[in-house]
C-alpha cells in the first residue's frame, strides 16, 4: 500500500474518532469497573494537591477540554479519557485525589504527572505519586470498596471484573535515566537500567494480581527520543527526526517489558497482562504535519510545560505535540484508539476470571 493511501486511511480513521468519539459508549459499559495507573500521559487531577512543579491546572492546558484546565496534560482530553469513552462510560474515571466510596466500584484514577516505576523518577518536579504509592493508594480504595460491598472478598470479586491500565516507565528514562545531569546515567549501562526498572516493575505488576487484577493492558514507554525536549536537548540523528539513541535504549526496557509480560502470564493463574504500544505507525498521522515542535510556547523556566497564560497555536489539530512532553488530542485520539484495539481480547470473555 503506497504512503499516500495509508495517509488517506488514517485521515478518516481520525475524522471518524473526532466526528463520533463517543460511538463506542453507547449502551452499558464494557466493564464494570477501570482502573488507570500512570503518569502525565492519563493524570486528571491528582497532582492539583501535591506540592510539585508538574502540575497543570492552569490556561493553556484545557483550553479545549469542556471543564477548561483541571491538570490534565494537554488541550483537551487525555488517554484515559478517550480510552474510558472508547470502553462505553458515560464520563471519565475520577482522580483518586477526590474520588467517592461510590466512585470507586467504577474505578479510580491514580496517574501522577512526573511518576515513575522507580521511587526516584521525576523527583526533580517535587511531590510525585510514584508506582509503588499508587498501589499503596489502589490498597485505601480496596479498604473503602470491601466497606462498601460489605467484605473483602466480594470486593475482591468485584475487582477480578474490572480492566486495569497501568502506563509506566515514561519518566524512568525522561526524569531520572536520559536527561544527561542525572546520575543514574553514569551508574548503569542503558541494559543494566532497564534490568534495574524491569525487576521493580515485576514487583509492582505482581502486587496489583494480588490485590485481585486479572485483565491488565501495560503499555510500553513510546519513542520518548522523538518528543521536544529531547530533540531540543540533544539534536535529530541525522536521516531521522528523532534521537535514535534515545529511541534505542528505551526499546531496551520494552524488549524486557515485553518478556516480563509473558512470564507473568505463564506463572499467575488466570493472569491475562497485556503488553501493547502506543505509537502510530511511522506515516499514520493524518492531517498532523508538525511532528516536532510543541503547540504552546514552553521555556526553561516551566520545565517543558507550557509558560501561564501563553497563547499556544491556533491548528493544534496539526500539532503531534503540545508542549515539550505531551501529546495534543489530536495525537492523543490516534495512540488511544491503538490502545483500545489492542485490549480486544479482553472484550471477549468477560467473566472468565470470575
Amino acid at each position: 500500500m503506497s504512503h499516500s493511501n495509508i495517509t488517506i486511511i488514517c485521515f478518516f480513521l481520525l475524522l471518524n474518532l473526532v466526528v463520533f468519539p463517543f460511538a463506542a459508549a453507547v449502551g452499558e459499559a464494557q466493564f464494570p469497573c477501570f482502573f488507570i495507573f500512570g503518569d502525565s500521559m492519563v493524570d486528571n487531577g491528582n497532582n492539583n494537591y501535591l506540592h510539585t512543579a508538574a502540575k497543570v491546572n492552569y490556561l493553556p492546558y484545557g483550553i479545549d477540554f469542556p471543564a477548561g484546565p483541571t491538570g490534565r496534560f494537554t488541550n483537551g482530553r487525555n488517554a484515559a479519557d478517550v480510552i474510558a469513552q472508547l470502553l462505553g462510560f458515560d464520563k471519565s474515571i475520577p482522580p483518586f485525589a477526590n474520588a467517592t466510596n461510590e466512585d470507586i466500584l467504577g474505578g479510580v484514577n491514580y496517574g501522577s504527572g512526573g511518576a515513575g516505576i522507580l521511587d526516584d523518577s521525576g523527583s526533580v518536579f517535587g511531590d510525585v505519586v510514584s508506582m509503588n504509592e499508587q498501589l499503596t493508594n489502589h490498597e485505601v480504595a480496596i479498604s473503602r470498596l470491601a466497606a462498601l460491598l460489605g467484605s473483602k472478598s466480594a470486593a475482591k470479586k468485584h475487582l477480578k471484573s474490572c480492566l486495569y491500565y497501568v502506563g509506566m516507565g515514561n519518566n524512568d528514562y525522561l526524569g531520572n535515566y536520559l536527561p544527561k545531569y542525572y546520575a543514574s546515567t553514569t551508574q548503569y549501562t542503558p541494559k543494566q537500567f532497564a534490568t534495574v526498572a524491569i525487576k521493580q516493575y515485576a514487583k509492582q505488576l505482581r502486587r496489583l494480581y494480588y490485590n485481585g487484577a486479572r485483565k491488565v493492558a501495560v503499555i510500553a514507554p513510546g519513542k520518548l527520543g522523538c518528543v521536544p525536549q529531547q530533540l531540543s536537548t540533544y539534536g535529530a540523528t541525522e536521516g531521522s527526526i528523532c534521537v535514535e539513541t534515545s529511541n534505542d535504549i528505551v526499546q531496551i526496557f520494552n524488549e524486557k517489558l515485553e518478556l516480563l509480560i509473558n512470564d507473568l502470564n505463564k506463572r499467575l493463574p488466570n493472569a491475562n497482562f497485556l503488553y501493547t504500544a502506543d505509537v502510530p505507525d511511522q506515516g499514520a498521522y493524518a492531517n498532523m504535519t508538525n511532528l516536532t515542535e510543541p503547540c504552546c510556547p514552553v521555556s526553561t523556566e516551566s520545565l517543558g510545560h507550557c509558560v501561564v497564560g501563553s497563547i499556544p497555536c491556533s491548528n493544534r489539530d496539526e500539532y503531534y505535540f503540545w508542549d515539550s512532553y505531551h501529546p495534543t488530542e489530536a495525537a492523543v485520539l490516534l495512540s488511544a484508539n491503538i490502545v483500545h484495539n489492542a485490549m480486544s481480547p479482553f472484550f471477549t470473555k468477560l467473566l472468565d476470571v470470575l
